[in-house]
């Protein structure tokens, strides 16, 4: 019998759900339809349901240092405010705004503040894409030539990134300046799913660093430890499921958003859960990213 219990948090039906991301402060989440154009937010305190219709494709989203009522999103177009009261939008960062053809993907904020921030094209053609750190009002390109960025995420210590090219079937790890967010060394092969059912995309590492991924077309939760040991999978009720995200106030569940894209009517016949977002609970360590930095 599995620790894990999986339940149905929304019965959402997204093309592309993705980013889901929490708020402690105000006990909610938030999730996205990348390229539906809508963000949801459910809060936990009462089990209300608000969804925005946005303006843009937008893929993340993330709290803000020293802000109480707006949010940061990530955006086809750069790094914009977000404000839940009105659902207005205003620039901040332009990132590949002038590129039509390209959108954000996975980001995450690292624990000094700094933002990881990925882009992909839009039919996710090969090497068209890039991973971007913004750190102490500066952008970096961490990595050119990317393809579907993901998998972003930081030891708890800041030393260490985590980030995966979903076309690649592959985890890198990366050594990383715990107080700048950027990196001091090159990649090297943390997972090679090659040799595994399914794709990795979203993940989340909790407070010991294990790596949980999301694994695109292979329907669970992969869970690996710091030097490389699968434990065993979390099955989730839908093939897609894409990015996980640590819920609660002590961080012990686990919200996954998964897809129906690509999806034709038979697979969506046997797939049936698919683009809704779940809920997990079980025996988890996890931990709530920092707010990101942003110099004004």
């Amino acid at each position: 019998m599995s620790q894990f219990e999986v339940s149905t948090l929304s019965q959402c039906s997204f093309t592309l759900g993705e980013g889901p991301a929490y708020d402690p402060s105000r006990d909610a989440a938030f999730w996205f339809d990348i390229v539906g154009r809508k963000l949801r937010r459910y809060s936990f305190r009462d089990q209300q349901i608000q969804t925005f219709d946005l303006p843009v494709m937008a893929s993340a989203l993330f709290r803000i240092e020293s802000e109480d009522e707006r949010y940061c999103l990530a955006t086809e177009t750069g790094l914009q405010f977000f404000d839940p009261r009105t659902g207005e939008l205003e620039m901040y960062q332009p990132i590949e705004a002038d590129n039509p053809h390209t959108r954000s993907n996975d980001a995450r904020v690292h624990p000094s503040g700094a933002l990881w921030f990925g882009t992909m094209r839009k039919n996710a053609e090969p090497d068209a894409g890039a991973i971007y750190a913004l750190t102490g009002g500066e952008l970096h390109v961490v990595e050119p030539h990317w393809s579907i960025p993901n998998a972003i995420c930081f030891s708890a210590n800041g030393g260490t990134a985590m980030l995966a090219d979903t076309a690649e079937d592959r985890i890198y790890s990366i050594a990383i300046d715990p107080k700048t967010g950027l990196p001091t060394g090159n990649k090297v092969l943390f997972a090679d799913y090659r040799i595994r059912d399914g794709s990795p995309d979203g993940a989340v590492m909790d407070r010991y660093d294990v790596l949980h991924v999301a694994v695109w077309g292979g329907g669970r939760i992969d869970r690996i430890t710091p030097d490389g040991r699968f434990l065993d999978p979390i099955p989730m009720p839908a093939s897609q499921v894409s990015c996980p995200v640590f819920v609660g106030e002590d961080a012990s569940a686990l919200l996954v958003t998964s897809a129906m894209q690509g999806l034709d009517g038979a697979a969506l016949g046997a797939d049936r859960q698919a683009g809704d977002t779940f809920y997990v609970t079980g025996n988890f360590q996890g931990r709530h990213d920092k707010p990101v930095r942003l110099a004004r």
